[in-house]
C-alpha cells in the first residue's frame, strides 16, 4: 500500500483534487497540521511527501519556528530519493530546504492564468505546451542547485521545476476545485486588489467547471509520475 505524508499549513488550504485521487489509489495517508503542531514522522517508509500551499513565507521562521523542522524533514525525504510534491508554498519549502532564495515576486498572480511549458529533458515530467491554471501567489524563488525548470509564465519565470526524477515543485495550484478556491477567496480576499494579474472575486466566482476538470486531470498526471515506481 502507498504511503502518503501531507504537510498541511493552514486549515483552509486542503489537498483539493488530490484527496480522490488518494483514495482511489487506497493510499495509507498521514498528515502533518503545523497549525496543530506535532512531532514530523521519520521519512523512512514513505512513498511520497506533499507540502501543500499557505499565505506565509518561508522565511517566517520566527513566527512559525516549525519551518526550520518541516525543511528539514523535506531534505532528507529528497535525499533518500523519495519523491515529494510541493505546491505553492510547498514549492517554495523545497527551494529553501535546498540553499535555494526564496523572494517577493515582481508580481502577484490570483487567479487563472496561461503558463507555457519548457522543453521537457528526456524522462522528466512534460506539461501541454500552454495552459491555463489557478495561481494563488506573491513570492517567488531560485531553482535549487540541479532543478530544472518545467513551466513559466509572463509574470514569474519559475512556475515548475523538477529535481532528479521524484521531486517537483509547482508555484501554481492544479489540486484546486471549486470548493477549495471559495476558502482561498474566503479567507485571503484582501489580497484581490485591483492589478493586472489580480482577477476580480466574481471571476474567481465564475470560473466554468471545465477550468478545475482539466487542471484537475493534470494534476493526477503529476501524482502518477512521481510514485510511478511505487508498489
Amino acid at each position: 500500500m502507498m504511503h502518503v505524508h501531507i504537510l498541511q499549513h493552514v486549515p483552509f488550504e486542503g489537498p483539493g483534487s488530490i484527496a480522490d485521487w488518494l483514495s482511489q489509489k487506497g493510499a495509507h495517508v498521514t498528515w502533518t497540521r503545523c497549525f496543530d503542531p506535532a512531532p514530523l514522522p521519520a521519512p523512512a517508509g514513505i512513498d511520497l511527501v506533499i507540502a501543500l500551499g499557505g499565505p506565509m513565507s518561508v522565511n517566517d521562521e520566527a513566527e512559525f519556528p516549525w519551518l526550520r523542522a518541516e525543511k528539514r524533514f523535506i531534505a532528507e525525504a529528497i535525499a533518500n530519493h523519495q519523491a515529494v510534491l510541493g505546491i505553492c508554498l510547498g514549492a517554495q519549502l523545497i527551494a529553501s530546504a535546498l540553499g535555494a532564495r526564496v523572494y517577493p515576486g515582481a508580481e502577484k498572480e490570483i487567479g487563472w492564468f496561461p503558463i507555457s511549458a519548457e522543453p521537457a529533458a528526456p524522462g522528466s515530467f512534460a506539461f501541454p505546451a500552454h495552459d491555463d491554471v489557478f495561481h494563488w501567489h506573491g513570492e517567488t524563488f531560485d531553482l535549487p542547485a540541479g532543478a530544472v525548470r518545467l513551466a513559466s509564465s509572463v509574470a514569474c519565470r519559475n512556475q515548475a521545476f523538477q529535481l532528479g526524477t521524484h521531486v517537483i515543485g509547482l508555484q501554481f495550484h492544479l489540486e484546486t476545485t471549486p470548493e477549495s478556491a471559495a476558502a482561498l477567496i474566503k479567507n485571503c480576499a484582501g489580497e484581490l486588489v485591483s492589478h493586472r494579474y489580480i482577477q476580480p472575486e466574481a471571476d474567481l466566482h465564475n470560473a466554468p467547471a471545465a477550468n478545475y476538470a482539466r487542471i484537475n486531470a493534470l494534476m493526477a498526471q503529476v501524482l502518477g509520475y512521481l510514485v510511478r515506481d511505487a508498489d
